[in-house]
C-alpha cells in the first residue's frame, strides 16, 4: 500500500467470518478483543500468546494453533493481521495476503500491509473510526476527543428522540467525571432532570436550556422532598412524554431508595432504566489513598447504613456480629450518631484503638479528610466539624495511606 494515497475507510461485516491473527502478544491481544465483538471466527496462530489471549481461548471466543506461521495458514480467511516481533515472518503473512487478495493489517509497518487499523470508539450504536496516515498517537487523540464529545452531548448526532420513560442514573460519588459513561450519555438526552443534591451538580451547566431541572434534594436533619413527591414528579413527567433522569448520588441501589422508585415506576407502567454507579462507599476511601481491602489486612467488607443507631428496634444491623469481625466497616450517614455506633463496635470486641478514617465530601473539590481511632472518632469527627456526607472507614485498612494525585 503506497503511503501518499488517501486511505480508504471503511466498515467490515466479519461476523460469522473468518479472520487469522498471527502472533499472540499484547498488540494482537488489543486487535482480537474487538475481532471478538465484531462477531469475528479468530483462529491466531502462534506458538506463545500472552494470559489474556489464553484466557479468550480457554473460553471458547476464539482458536489458537499453538505454532509458527507457515504458508497457507490464511485459506479461507476475509481478513488477516500480521502481529508478530518478526519482520520476517509479517512479511511473510503479507505476502500470502496479497496473493490470496485478502486484506492484511500489518502492526509493525502499516504502510506495508493492504489495510490499516483506524483508531475506533463506540458511542450508543455509533463507531468512530480515525485514521492519521500512521500517526497513531493523532488519530487516538481525535478519536477520544469525537467519542467524549459524543457522550457529552457537545456534539448534536442528530439522533432520534428518547421514548418516554425514567432512566435511574447513578451519578457517582461527586466527581462529574466519575458518572459512567451511559450515565452521562442519558442524561445529555434528557427532557425532565430530578436530581438529588449528591449527585455531581456541575454536569447541571452542561444541559441545553430547555431541560426542566428538580431540585429533590434530602438534607440530613433539614429539607427533604418527599419520595412520594419524587415518584410522582417521575411518573408524571414520563406520563406526559417526556425522557426523565433521575439523577442520583453514588449507585442508586446502594442506600439510595433506588429499588423503590423502580417499583413506583413499575407500578404505573413507566419504563424504567437502571444505570449504576460508583459508590462512594468505596470511591471515596480510595481518593483519600486508603483501599477498603488489602492483602493480608482485610478480606471482608461490610458497607452500613448508619441511619438508626444500635438498639433502635428498626435496626437490621447485628452490631455484635461486626464487634466480632475483623475486617473493613464502612459506615454511611453515620456522622450523628457516630460515637453510638463506636461504642456498640467496642462493646462487642472491636479494640478502641482500631484505626478510623472519616471523608466528608469525597471526590469533591471540597473534600476533607480525618484520621483517628474508634474510641476517639466521636471527639474528633466533632472538634473537626465534620457533617454530612461523609463516609467513615473502620478497620485496620483506615491505618493505610498512599500517595493519591488528583
Amino acid at each position: 500500500m503506497s503511503a501518499q494515497h488517501e486511505q480508504y475507510l471503511v466498515g467490515l461485516d466479519l461476523s460469522g467470518r473468518r479472520v487469522v491473527v498471527v502472533g499472540g502478544g499484547q498488540v494482537a491481544q488489543r486487535r482480537i478483543a474487538r475481532l471478538i465483538a465484531a462477531g469475528a471466527v479468530v483462529e491466531v496462530v502462534s506458538p506463545e500468546v500472552t494470559p489474556a489471549v489464553e484466557g479468550m481461548v480457554s473460553a471458547a471466543e476464539i482458536t489458537w494453533t499453538a505454532r509458527r506461521y507457515t504458508d497457507g495458514d490464511l485459506t479461507g480467511a476475509w481478513y488477516a493481521i500480521a502481529a508478530t516481533d518478526d519482520a520476517v515472518v509479517n512479511e511473510a503473512v503479507t505476502a500470502e495476503a496479497e496473493r490470496t487478495r485478502v486484506f492484511c493489517v500489518r502492526a509493525d509497518d502499516g504502510a506495508r500491509g493492504t489495510a490499516v487499523t483506524p483508531a475506533t470508539g463506540a458511542h450508543d450504536g455509533l463507531t468512530v473510526g480515525v485514521l492519521a496516515r500512521g500517526a497513531h498517537r493523532r488519530s487516538a487523540a481525535v478519536r477520544t476527543a469525537l467519542v467524549e464529545a459524543l457522550q457529552a452531548g457537545v456534539v448534536d448526532e442528530n439522533a432520534e428522540a428518547p421514548a418516554p420513560g425514567v432512566a435511574l442514573v447513578g451519578g457517582g460519588p461527586g466527581d462529574p467525571e466519575l458518572i459512567t459513561v451511559r450515565g452521562r450519555r442519558l442524561l445529555s438526552r434528557a427532557q425532565v432532570v430530578v436530581a438529588d443534591r449528591l449527585g455531581p451538580r456541575d454536569l447541571m451547566d452542561e444541559l441545553s436550556p430547555d431541560v426542566e431541572v428538580i431540585d429533590a434534594s434530602k438534607i440530613p436533619y433539614g429539607r427533604a422532598m418527599a419520595q412520594e413527591k419524587i415518584n410522582e414528579l417521575m411518573i408524571g413527567h414520563a406520563r406526559a412524554g417526556r425522557f426523565v433522569v433521575r439523577l442520583k448520588g453514588g449507585d442508586p441501589f446502594v442506600y439510595g431508595r433506588g429499588f423503590e422508585e423502580v417499583q413506583a415506576c413499575a407500578a404505573a407502567g413507566v419504563p424504567v432504566t437502571v444505570v449504576p454507579g460508583i459508590t462512594s462507599a468505596f470511591a471515596a476511601p480510595a481518593v483519600a489513598g486508603t483501599p477498603v481491602s488489602h492483602r493480608g489486612v482485610a478480606h471482608e467488607i461490610v458497607v452500613v447504613s448508619g441511619h438508626v443507631a444500635p438498639g433502635d428496634p428498626r435496626s437490621l444491623t447485628d452490631w455484635a456480629a461486626l464487634g466480632r469481625m475483623t475486617g473493613t466497616i464502612v459506615l454511611m450517614m453515620a456522622v450523628e450518631r457516630l460515637g453510638r455506633f463506636a461504642d456498640a463496635l467496642i462493646t462487642h470486641g472491636r479494640p478502641p484503638q482500631t484505626p478510623v478514617l472519616i471523608v466528608q465530601d469525597g471526590t469533591t473539590r471540597i473534600q476533607r479528610t480525618v484520621r483517628t481511632t474508634l474510641e476517639t472518632a466521636e471527639d474528633v469527627a466533632a472538634q473537626e466539624e465534620i457533617n454530612p456526607p461523609a463516609i467513615v472507614v473502620i478497620g485496620p485498612v483506615a491505618g493505610l495511606e498512599a500517595p493519591v494525585g488528583g
